[in-house]
């Protein structure tokens, strides 16, 4: 919520870059080193690193080969073939450090809301820290941002330790407890290998059984590592076969007659590790492979298979006491309740305090369904882009190759803007419409159709996660930024901040010790959604 008093402008900037994870700093270093040096990003945590920050469950690690998650101008010291949450971590604090893009991040700001105004031509913002105007924002809050808290009669009365994967209690002690994980998909199948060891009990919750392959994770022996640091071909024939591996993977999963074999595979694989014909066939997915994310475990099945752990295939539906309570009525005593219950996947936060230059919020907009031109424009909602927005990533995408290529478009159109003396630019609705309908259309011979149960499909009978093609043809669509896809508002220049106005995230009144003229005041209030009391919360 935020105040319906127009907020004090105290901060400029030509663009404003939301969330400082990987696609956050990776923004603010493309947009920089392409000559767009008036950026500021605005970060709600006190620390860098987005969810590989706030992930820190035992196991926590990468599901795609390490030498495919890192930025192309900054190559990994990796460690493993699958990189860890403290290694991915400490690579985006060292990238960050080196390239000198901390300075242009503002910690503790969390934004309350946007709306665009049409007079000044600019994005207006409320944050916790004041008003920001923004010629262009660029959302990079990330699919994997919020945790999906399950709606369980009894959890707020449980007497027990309750806590969210995504948000790990490091101060549980969990040595000789019962331990109840609510769910079984891509976190509980990294952390409960560690649970296992230390818990006197796991009792595991399932909804739906995940497809397990093997994951080829081993430590890179040291003159390995230097030879891929010091030898960029190297490092790019080692890229190209893992690519080439996940590619393949994907190509299946576009062409699903080609499925069975992986699919025989996957299966073989888990009766050599899952020798209890009753837990192999309570951990059997009741879907195609690829239909939900697939996942990689060489420890998960192993450790699902000890006598200490009890896999009961039902969803929970409360908590009685320090009993949680099946959907079949068995009833299971615990101590601590682990919720693995994923994300709100594309559910963009502040999409319904996001008010575009028709005065609709971004929520409403997508009231039928999530969608965006290539992932990353909205028709009328001018100079904003999103990062990993819907129908952009897949089951075998390698994220850092998804941003870049979002990135290059991005600064393509940002610099078509800067050469033709525009304010704005905004997708057109029948562009944005006829590819949203290619992509749909795509989607329905697709693996990717076959299971409209899980997050892929963020709106009922409407896939709003997967890209249906090729990562080749993703970036080359991405590569051509094509101008008469969007209309353009021409005006007085939007790149390259006017003779006098404030440096970027710095209050107006002063700079290097001069005084500067207070930015223009930007028309208009920052609409306050229905039943607000009008202030922040």
């Amino acid at each position: 919520m935020f105040d319906a008093a127009v907020p004090e402008f105290r901060h400029e900037a030509e663009v404003v870059v939301v969330g400082a994870g990987l696609s956050g700093l990776a923004a603010a270093v493309t947009l920089r080193r392409s000559g767009f040096e008036d950026v500021v990003v605005l970060e709600k945590s006190d620390r860098l690193g987005g969810t590989w920050r706030d992930n820190t469950y035992p196991g926590c690690g990468c599901d795609v080969p390490s030498l495919l998650y890192e930025y192309s101008f900054a190559p990994g010291p990796w460690k493993r073939t699958f990189a860890t949450q403290p290694e991915i971590l400490a690579y985006l604090r060292a990238t960050t450090a080196e390239t000198g893009t901390d300075r242009s991040v503002r910690y503790n700001v969390e934004v309350h809301g946007a709306r665009w105004d049409r007079t000044s031509g600019r994005w207006l913002l409320a944050t916790s820290a004041g008003g920001y105007a923004a010629r262009v924002l660029v959302m990079a809050t990330g699919p994997w941002n919020r945790p999906r808290y399950p709606e369980l009669t009894g959890l707020a009365d449980f007497p027990g330790t309750v806590f969210h994967s995504a948000r790990w209690d490091h101060t549980a002690d969990l040595s000789g407890r019962r331990i109840a994980v609510i769910g079984n998909a891509a976190s509980t199948v990294q952390f409960l290998p560690a649970l296992q060891r230390h818990a006197a009990r796991v009792d595991i919750f399932q909804s739906t059984a995940p497809w397990v392959l093997p994951k080829p994770d081993y430590a890179l022996p040291g003159g390995l590592r230097r030879l891929l640091l010091r030898r960029p071909a190297a490092r790019r024939a080692a890229r190209a076969a893992h690519a080439g591996t996940q590619e393949a993977i994907g190509f299946a999963m576009r062409h699903p007659r080609l499925l069975p074999p992986l699919e025989a595979m996957a299966r073989q694989y888990r009766r050599r590790c899952v020798p209890d014909p009753v837990l192999r066939q309570a951990l059997t997915p009741d879907h195609r492979l690829g239909a939900r994310r697939m996942l990689t475990s060489d420890t998960y099945y192993q450790a699902v298979s000890q006598s200490n752990v009890h896999l009961h295939p039902t969803r929970a539906t409360h908590i009685d006491g320090n009993d949680v309570v099946g959907a079949d009525a068995r009833r299971v005593g615990a101590d601590i309740v682990v919720l693995a219950t994923g994300f709100h996947i594309g559910e963009l936060a502040i999409a319904p305090h996001l008010y575009g230059s028709n005065g609709r919020s971004l929520a409403d907009t997508w009231r039928s369904g999530r969608d965006a031109y290539l992932g990353t424009s909205v028709s009328g909602y001018p100079n904003l882009f999103l990062l990993l927005g819907p129908n952009i990533l897949s089951g075998t995408s390698a994220v850092p190759a998804v941003l870049e290529a979002q990135l290059r478009y991005l600064t393509d159109a940002l610099t078509h803007l800067r050469a033709g003396n525009h304010t704005a630019l905004d997708v057109r609705p029948e562009v944005a419409d006829t590819y949203n309908h290619a992509v749909q259309e795509a989607l329905k011979s697709t693996v990717y159709a076959d299971d409209d149960s899980g997050y892929y499909f963020g709106t009922p009978g409407r896939n709003t996660f997967c890209w249906p093609w090729s990562t080749r043809r993703l970036r080359r669509r991405l590569h051509a930024f094509d101008p008469n896809s969007y209309d353009w508002q021409p005006s007085r220049p939007i790149i390259g901040r006017p003779r006098g106005e404030a440096a970027i995230g710095r209050p107006h009144g002063t700079a290097g010790g001069a005084a500067v003229p207070a930015p223009v005041q930007p028309t208009g209030l920052l609409p306050v959604p229905p039943g607000s009391s009008g202030h922040p919360r």
